[in-house]
Formats: C-alpha cells, sequence, structure tokens
C-alpha cells in the first residue's frame, strides 16, 4: 500500500501474498465464520430443536432445509448486485443481513417463526460466500491462487472442526438460543473491520446494469426446486414420490429454460453460462459436485453412524469428528504451496487418490470397529479433502478475467451445495433401505457399511475428471481492470 492509501499492484514474479490482500482475506474470514459455524452447529441441533419448540422431526427439518434454499437461490444473483452495490456496501449489506437473522433466530417464539427467520440469514450466507471468494480472487489478479485460496478456506476448514463441538457444548449446557447468539460477536466485529479495510469499488447505486428478471424467475428458483427435491428424495418412494419427483422435474425445466435464455442473452444474462467453455471451469464444476457429494454426505453419516450405531451423545460424535477437520486444515497451506508451483492437476489427483483411500476403511465399519482407527483413518481422508478443495476451488479461476469472477464464483459454489444435495440424498436412501427391515446393531453398522462404499465411489469417479483441471503452475495473471469508470482501490 502505498502513502496515498492506494493499495499496490503485486510485484510481477513475487511468490508472497501482498499484506494489503492478506488484511483484506483475514477481514472477510471473521465474517464467514458466523455462517459456517452457524451452518455446522445445526447440523447437530435438530433432534434437541424438535424437542425443545414441541415441533415434528419433519417440520423442524425444514429449519436447514428453509436455509439451504434460500442459501442456494441467492448465489445466482451476487454477481449483478456486486456491480450495482460495489463489493464493500453488498457485503457489510450480507452482514447486517446475517446478523439480523440471527437475531431474530435468537427471539424465535416457535418452529414457524425460526424457518422464517432462517430464510432471513439464508440470504445473507448465500451473498457472502460468493462474495467472499469473488474479492479477494480480484484483489489477487490472478496470481498465487494456491496460496490464497488456502488463506479463504479458513473458514471451511474451521467448520467442521469447532462447530459441531460447540453445538454440543451449547446444547449440553444451555439454552438452544446461544446457537444463534453465538455468531453475534463475529457479525460485529466483522462488520466493523469490513467498514474499514475493504477497498471502496464499483458504481453507486443505480448505476449498474439492469437485473435480468426473466434469467432470476428461472434460475433461482430452479435451483431451489432441483435442492428441495433432492432433500425428499429420502421418502419412502424415492425419485418415484410427488414431493420429490415433481420439484426435481420443475426444476430442470426451469434450468433448461434458463440454458436457452443464458446462450441467446449472452454476457448480459444474470449468470453467464458460456464461461463454462474454459475447461478449468467446467472440470473443476464438474468435480465440485463429485466433492459436494462426497464431503456432505459422508460428514452427514459419520455422526449418525456413532451415535445410533456405537451409542455415542451428540457431543461424542463431534469429539470423534475432530481428527478429519484437523486433516483438513493441515493440508491446506502446503496444497497451496504446491498448486501454484505444478498446477491444480496433480494436486488434484493426489488429493482425491488419498480420499478414496481413507474412505474405503468405513465400508468394512462393524459394531464393533476400533475407534482409535478410525479416527486415524478421518485424519488421513481429512488431508485428503483439504487439498482437494484447494485444487478444485482455486482450478476454477485459472485464466479468467477479473469481470468473469463473479459469475465463476456463483458457478462453483451452487455446483458444490447441488452436489452436498446429491450425495446427500443418494446416501441417506441406501442407508434407510439398508436398514429397513431390522434395527439391530450389526445391521446398521452393515447398512452404514454400505452407503460409505458410495461414499467412496463418488470420490473415485472424480480421479480421471482431475486431468482436466490446469497443469500450468504459473498461468498468465487475470486483466486487471482499468476502466475509467471504476475508481482506484481506497482503504
Amino acid at each position: 500500500m502505498n502513502a496515498s492509501g492506494v493499495q499496490s499492484p503485486p510485484i510481477p514474479g513475487s511468490n508472497r501474498v501482498d499484506p494489503a490482500l492478506r488484511r483484506l482475506t483475514c477481514t472477510l474470514i471473521v465474517g464467514a465464520l458466523a455462517v459456517i459455524f452457524d451452518t455446522t452447529i445445526m447440523s447437530i441441533a435438530i433432534d434437541s430443536l424438535a424437542g425443545q419448540l414441541h415441533a415434528s422431526l419433519a417440520t423442524i427439518q425444514w429449519v436447514t432445509t428453509a436455509y439451504l434454499l434460500a442459501l442456494s437461490a441467492t448465489m445466482p444473483a451476487v454477481g449483478w448486485a456486486q456491480s450495482v452495490l460495489g463489493g464493500k456496501r453488498l457485503w457489510i449489506l450480507a452482514l447486517g443481513l446475517f446478523f439480523a437473522g440471527s437475531m431474530l433466530c435468537a427471539a424465535a417464539w416457535n418452529a414457524p417463526s425460526l424457518i422464517a427467520f432462517r430464510v432471513l440469514q439464508g440470504i445473507g450466507g448465500g451473498i457472502m460466500m460468493v462474495l467472499m471468494a469473488t474479492l479477494v480472487m480480484q484483489a489477487a489478479g490472478g496470481r498465487n491462487i494456491g496460496k490464497v485460496m488456502s488463506l479463504i478456506t479458513v473458514p471451511t476448514a474451521l467448520g467442521p472442526v469447532i462447530g459441531p463441538v460447540i453445538g454440543g457444548v451449547i446444547l449440553h449446557l444451555g439454552d438452544w438460543r446461544w446457537i444463534f447468539l453465538f455468531n453475534i460477536p463475529f457479525c460485529l466485529v466483522g462488520g466493523y473491520l469490513a467498514w474499514r479495510n475493504l477497498p471502496k469499488d464499483g458504481p453507486r447505486p443505480g448505476t449498474g446494469p439492469r437485473l435480468d428478471l426473466v434469467g432470476m424467475l428461472l434460475l433461482s428458483p430452479g435451483i431451489a426446486t432441483v435442492i428441495y427435491g433432492l432433500t425428499q428424495f429420502g421418502g419412502p418412494d424415492g425419485f418415484a414420490g410427488l414431493k420429490a419427483g415433481l420439484p426435481l422435474l420443475a426444476g430442470v425445466v426451469l434450468l433448461t429454460g434458463y440454458v436457452a435464455w443464458a446462450l441467446r442473452r449472452g454476457a448480459d444474462a444474470l449468470l453467464d453460462i458460456r464461461l463454462l467453455r474454459h475447461r478449468a471451469l467446467a472440470s473443476s464444476t464438474a468435480l465440485l459436485l463429485l466433492a459436494g457429494a462426497a464431503l456432505y454426505g459422508a460428514m452427514l453419516l459419520m455422526p449418525l453412524y456413532w451415535q445410533q450405531v456405537r451409542g455415542e451423545s451428540a457431543l461424542g460424535a463431534a469429539l470423534l469428528l475432530i481428527p478429519q477437520g484437523m486433516g483438513t486444515l493441515l493440508s491446506r497451506s502446503l496444497a497451496g504451496k504446491y498448486m501454484d508451483r505444478i498446477g491444480a492437476c496433480p494436486v488434484a489427483v493426489i488429493a482425491f487418490a488419498v480420499t478414496f483411500a481413507a474412505t474405503v476403511p468405513f465400508g468394512f465399519v462393524t459394531a464393533t470397529t476400533d475407534n482409535t482407527m478410525l479416527m486415524a483413518v478421518l485424519f488421513v481422508r481429512g488431508l485428503g479433502l483439504g487439498a482437494a478443495m484447494i485444487a478444485l476451488m482455486g482450478g476454477a479461476f485459472v485464466g479468467l478475467r477479473r469481470q468473469e469472477i463473479p459469475a465463476a464464483s456463483s458457478i462453483s459454489r451452487v455446483a458444490q451445495q447441488i452436489g452436498g444435495s446429491i450425495g446427500t440424498a443418494i446416501l441417506v436412501t441406501i442407508l434407510q433401505h439398508a436398514t429397513a427391515s431390522t434395527h439391530t446393531r450389526a445391521a446398521l453398522a452393515s447398512g452404514f457399511g454400505d452407503a460409505f462404499w458410495w461414499a467412496a465411489a463418488f470420490t473415485a469417479a472424480a480421479v480421471p475428471l482431475c486431468l482436466l483441471l490446469p497443469r500450468r503452475a504459473d498461468p498468465k495473471p487475470q486483466d486487471q481492470d482499468t476502466t475509467p469508470d471504476a475508481p482506484p482501490a481506497e482503504v
């Protein structure tokens, strides 16, 4: 940063992350931790919420489903919103929405009110998850993508480690409302840091491009209905049931309509899908679908295995999952370093191979499998998953111009969300069918083993696709934004 307060461009050929970029990244991480912790804490709180709010499990599941739908439906419009408001204003607005949603959730008086307030949280969270990657990658200018990605994935890595443990402690010692009040310090501190540290950018409100309303009405409901259909896939009729089949069909029709509309509209579409002509983005998107299925699907199975088969409490299951999170944390920096040296392709191939090898042992689990051995395997699996996500999320941005980054960020995030929903739907259905006729511990363990084999298959399918990722270790930096309408970044 120079004496006038304008961020200096990175030194050509430098392998060090610019201090101003580190400060921007750390500022965004503080706010993003609220979203990640909220999501991971909620993953073990559903059963307790059902009891304390006197609601059925089917009703209380909407606390998670409504949040997920709002999160996913919001993501496609983030690029347009950034072009209208600028990154700093949009980030602070999104953080404010998440803060308001958290306060309202803590004040909820019944299940329907809690579900409604979770939608507000989901809108804020969806904007933040896309915008974080966009702002950091634009500031990086295409340099040191691996190292930068290892920084901005800190919340994603910390969440599975700390979130479930915090949730277990809160539910054990206090009232469920503290699950949402826990977000408040991150929102307040994150908001202050954003106001102080984020650069001013973008046009003034009202001067940006017009919203692609037709695209919005096709794409966001299409994504939401597909994900909703997948969440209902675990019913007794599977895809054939109206609760799953009808939303999936409607979602596919809407998404097909959007593809036709976007191809005709081109760069003016809500989300320019022509960017998928970039091999790096297209291959990363496909792999993020599989990675989402392997990550989120297996993350659902593992605590359930320890709770239903081994009789562990929610807190006990969360503590047993810590090694996987620790492995994810430890592999990030190394994966980012080698991605910048040798490219995303070899890093991803090795990472998915390690993840596959460490998922296979769970296919053999029984009601008496040694927990120490499983925790050691989880640590190795975490190493693979952490490295894989760095390579995929970083590889998606290789070779893109600055103005293409918002759409690429939305595409990659949506792919990860849909992949997670697909994986969860398939694995839950397999588990239900395998355990429908009996509830003995041995039969339950066998059912979990079958589901884990599918999780391993998702991971194995990703290995050959990794060969399509960029192999260049030092890609050409992205074009810098030199348009006269864009003011210089000021801190």
